[in-house]
């Protein structure tokens, strides 16, 4: 059984593909497997592939499919993993060569149920290290948790076990799937080293906004409802109700202010505000709005007026 699975959804990543492949394949644990899933791509990525599968036919499975959008890949590799842990990575990607031998090490050495590390936003001209903050209990990850996937190890198991799934056709995947499993585990570690190198392009579907933004209404609904038939509600309402509160007048607001079409920035403004205060009526009470961090500040000032200009900054900066 190998110790990691990395699951890597490649969809016309041709300039970038080999290099993820090359981190992955050089990774100080030799016993892992890379289960990449081609997507359906149009350039050169199947072919690449094809070649590194020759090349490593005892590392690399690939896997190909019709072309259905990151989470569909993702979920297409998942029942493939053999391995103890899974690991996602997206193939524009790159990591660092001793990064799972690292997070594996970690793992057994507390049993934990996910492992979590730091990363690094690569810019054409700059980099910057993002160093996340230790959670200590499940209630704190939902409150300053980084949602992404891929700087996570998960054990196999509990992914398996669980069937929770990424939600496809939908952006902000990695936002449903982490605060669904997060009631499944038990014991979460951490290695406080920046591994993954996370590539900004401008064209990427993260850096695109349009009327999908709008799409983070669906992926939070998901999220409550699941809670709610999980029978958590009455015990996570407080944090949930926070962090929808934050993801609306924070990241998914500098998002809504950033699309092109004036209407379509228009109505989600307006609907955001409005999703807002008729779930939450009573969200400026929320406790978790006393800490002292400037996102709690800005948040408190926040009425039908002042959510406007900030809106209007946003737009601005």
């Amino acid at each position: 059984m190998p110790k990691v699975s990395i699951i890597v959804p490649v969809y016309n990543v041709e300039p970038y593909l080999a290099r993820c492949l090359d981190t992955l394949i050089n990774q100080t644990i030799k016993d892992i497997e890379i289960i990449a899933v081609n997507d359906g791509s149009k350039d050169n990525s199947g072919k690449i592939l094809e070649t590194y599968q020759e090349k490593y036919p005892e590392k690399i499975k690939v896997l190909n499919k019709t072309n259905g959008g990151l989470s569909s890949a993702r979920n297409f590799g998942i029942p493939y993993a053999t391995g103890e842990y899974i690991a996602f990575i997206d193939s524009d990607d790159y990591v660092e060569k001793d990064m799972y031998e690292k997070m594996y090490k970690e793992a057994q050495k507390g049993d934990y149920d996910m492992v979590e590390c730091d990363f690094i936003w690569e810019y054409p001209n700059k980099r910057r290290i993002d160093t996340g903050a230790i959670y200590h209990s499940k209630k704190e990850a939902i409150e300053i948790a980084r949602v992404v996937a891929w700087n996570k190890l998960y054990k196999k198991d509990i992914v398996m076990n669980s069937g929770i799934l990424f939600p496809e056709g939908l952006r902000y995947e990695d936002v449903e799937f982490f605060y669904k499993i997060l009631p499944k585990l038990n014991k979460i570690g951490f290695v406080k080293e920046p591994f993954i190198h996370y590539i900004q392009r401008s064209n990427s579907i993260s850096n695109t906004q349009n009327e999908r933004t709008k799409e983070i209404f669906d992926v939070l609904d998901h999220v409550l409802e699941f809670y709610k038939n999980q029978g958590l509600w009455n015990e996570y309402k407080e944090v949930l109700e926070y962090t929808y509160a934050r993801y609306l007048l924070c990241s998914s607001l500098k998002r809504m202010a950033k699309i092109g079409d004036k209407n379509t920035r228009k109505k989600l403004l307006n609907l955001t505000w409005e999703r807002l205060n008729i779930l939450f009526p009573e969200w400026k009470k929320n406790k978790l709005l006393r800490k002292k961090r400037m996102k709690n500040v800005y948040m408190r000032c926040m009425n039908k007026a002042t959510y406007k200009i900030a809106y209007t900054l946003f737009r601005i900066l």
